[in-house]
């Protein structure tokens, strides 16, 4: 059942009873609300449209097969489902939702039970510059009530089972205390080390559930049948602190006794998805940068719950950071969507250390093609991601570009241009394949724009220092063939190898000029401004009339063209001011009833993209672009976590504003494109 606006249905268990109930959903109801979503592997969300029957919805993973996580509350000895409760159990009514909100770091729900009010507060950092923080694999579900009085009765319960390990079917627990904390392991019986299922969970680590009392609460937990601990939650309000073995109908619950003598009290769990060996770099195993300092699983969640208070705070200034930092430069709409992919991003990456050493001073971060073709640090999906981090620590760009410089300075990588990918298949960082994908100007373009990003907003030269023979070999590489490109891929690879693609042409100019300014070497700055030259006032990559960018030299057919976002962003002065006024005048002219597609052959666009070319251009276009991609958000048409690419009008697969395709991709950093105007690392944290 789907349930949007002001209006969804209730049941009440084991009764034919409809209940019309009135709900908000704040500042727009998403296709899907991030919940826990701190890695590849921990990614839960729950669809839009089952917010307004929030007892009974089945959360996800971003994959979108369903994941077990419930919340049960009673209330002066009647039972509520606050959350998750997919199937009939005698005793438990449904809870009535008030309202839903989601911010760049919490999505929270307000529920009445009974005579109470229970907030759930679904909680993932992002700690863009505390490391430890930022690494550690859990995510926090708080859950908050009101309204009590000392004459009142309220316990909370929650449960997860296997379907979080990757062999929902075949798995093992255990639990275990900790530093006042009360742990659930759940783990797979036959691990299969870097290795991840058909949804593509992986099949190796454990998941993790903890909780400790905590406010004056009292504790206790539970393992087994899931229908036999629920009904022993709904009979004493309490659980028997016994722990049956693993069955695949089981699940691990803990409850909680709240304390009645304040009238607002809260308790929190941690969730989790735990990997020591986390990447296969090269032969050698990575692991989370959190465990130079909590070696174990214990020891770091227990540090989580420890950190939540700090944690919480920072994540206001974050929300707040945000929300003022996109409605100050573009409105609201703009803060919407920056708020709504700020997770995404960050949960598609993991920040490493390596396990022989656990030495912070050789911290990588890796990233996984997520829903697309599965790859680790493709540089084009870094490179669609890197305003964020050039917006909140440009240190990312760095840190990303690591494994990847280090990989293309190996003997056995001998071409001439930059790489693709360091891996098919994440988190097997073992070298491209020769079967993968080449892409040699969009992605040795890449490399030197965002070195050269990384490098002038913190005024360091580590990487230009480390790597001058890669960056002159890749510089050289564009000055030669970046005019001409011959037939190849690119950013857009739905166009297949096509030679003389103007967008690639850009990204040369824009590349050649970040060496230059890198290097000093007025030579290269002025080999991209030739070329820049020659696109637009030479024609070559234009209509006869200087109009818009043509997909390719002599050919009349317009693109979107996004890649001289460098030249904007970093003031190059590449191409004229008139290039730039055409393009404004021009996109509008050619949308379609949901937005611009990629270029004038296709019936789709892709928000990535366009977050790049409304950074490029100005007033009514560029209030376009951030106007279409907020509506494809908000118009109710999707159920999965934010893709990038979406139907602009109706084609033969798909409706005007549906998802195409993608989900969950963290390739959604390039939304920050204008924020990115305002300057680099503009958070402190």
């Amino acid at each position: 059942m789907r349930c949007f606006g002001d209006s969804c249905l209730l049941w009440v268990w084991g009764c034919a009873l409809q209940v019309v109930v009135s709900a908000s959903f704040a500042p727009l109801l998403p296709p899907a609300y991030p919940l826990a979503v701190r890695s590849p592997y921990l990614s839960s969300w729950l669809p839009g449209y089952q917010a307004s029957s929030l007892p009974s919805s089945s959360p996800q993973f971003w994959f979108g097969n369903n994941l077990t996580w419930s919340v049960i509350a009673r209330v002066n000895g009647q039972t509520y489902s606050l959350f998750g409760v997919s199937e009939e159990t005698e005793g438990i009514q449904a809870a009535t939702v008030r309202d839903g909100n989601f911010t760049s770091t919490h999505s929270t729900f307000l529920l009445t039970a009974g005579s109470k009010n229970f907030t759930l507060d679904f909680f993932s950092p992002v700690s863009p510059t505390n490391y430890l923080r930022q690494s550690l694999p859990f995510s926090y579900l708080t859950i908050s009530v009101s309204g009590i009085s000392s004459n009142d009765s309220v316990q909370i319960y929650s449960d997860i089972d296997s379907s979080w390990t990757g062999q929902p079917d075949n798995a093992t627990w255990a639990f275990s205390e900790a530093n006042k904390t009360s742990v659930f392991q759940l783990n797979p019986v036959e691990e299969a080390l870097f290795s991840q299922n058909p949804q593509e969970q992986a099949l190796w680590g454990e998941t993790v559930y903890a909780t400790r009392a905590q406010n004056g609460s009292i504790l206790s937990s539970a393992s087994g049948p899931s229908s036999a601990i629920r009904s022993q939650f709904v009979a004493n309000g309490s659980l028997g602190n016994s722990y049956a073995n693993w069955t695949s109908d089981g699940v691990v619950a803990f409850a909680h006794e709240m304390e009645t003598t304040t009238e607002n009290t809260s308790i929190t769990f941690a969730i989790g998805h735990v990997r020591e060996q986390t990447i296969d770099y090269l032969g050698n195993t990575q692991t989370g940068y959190y465990r130079a300092i909590y070696p174990n699983t214990t020891s770091a969640v227990s540090y989580f719950l420890d950190d939540y208070s700090d944690a919480l705070n920072e994540s206001i200034n974050m929300d707040e950071f945000i929300q003022k930092g996109g409605e100050s430069s573009y409105g609201t709409n703009y803060s919407d969507i920056l708020a709504l992919s700020l997770r995404q991003i960050y949960g598609g990456m993991e920040l490493t250390i390596p396990n022989d050493t656990l030495d912070t001073n050789d911290t990588m971060a890796f990233i996984k093609e997520i829903s697309s073709d599965g790859n680790i640090n493709t540089v084009d999906v870094i490179y669609a991601s890197f305003p964020v981090f050039y917006v909140l620590n440009s240190d990312y760009i760095r840190l990303l570009l690591k494994p990847v410089f280090e990989y293309m300075d190996q003997t056995n990588y001998t071409y001439d241009f930059a790489v693709h990918d360091i891996g098919m298949d994440y988190p097997n960082a073992t070298g491209h394949s020769p079967k993968g994908e080449f892409m040699p100007v969009e992605e040795s373009g890449n490399i030197l724009i965002m070195t050269y990003a990384y490098e002038s907003a913190t005024n360091t030269t580590n990487i230009s220092s480390t790597y001058s023979p890669l960056l002159q070999k890749y510089a050289q590489y564009l000055s030669i063939n970046g005019k001409y490109p011959d037939a190849q891929l690119s950013l857009n690879d739905a166009l297949g190898k096509v030679a003389n693609q103007t967008n690639l042409a850009m990204k040369a100019a824009s590349g050649l000029a970040s060496y230059g300014h890198l290097t000093s070497q007025q030579n290269y700055t002025d080999a991209g401004k030739s070329i820049a030259d020659a696109l637009y006032n030479g024609r070559l990559g234009t209509d006869p009339n200087g109009t818009y960018f043509t997909t390719q030299y002599d050919n009349d057919s317009w693109f979107l063209a996004y890649n001289h976002y460098a030249d904007v962003l970093f003031s190059f002065d590449l191409f004229p001011e008139e290039a730039y006024n055409a393009t404004t005048a021009f996109y509008p002219t050619v949308r379609k009833p949901a937005g611009v597609a990629l270029d004038a052959n296709l019936d789709w666009g892709q928000t990535n993209w366009q977050g790049f070319v409304a950074a490029t251009v100005t007033d009514e276009a560029r209030d376009m672009f951030i106007s279409d991609i907020h509506a494809y958000i908000a118009n109710g048409l999707n159920d999965v976590p934010f893709s990038d690419r979406y139907w602009v009008q109706d084609s033969t697969t798909g409706e005007a504003g549906e998802y195409f395709a993608f989900r969950a991709r963290p390739a959604l950093g390039s939304h920050f494109a204008l924020m990115a105007l305002q300057g680099a690392d503009q958070w402190v944290g």
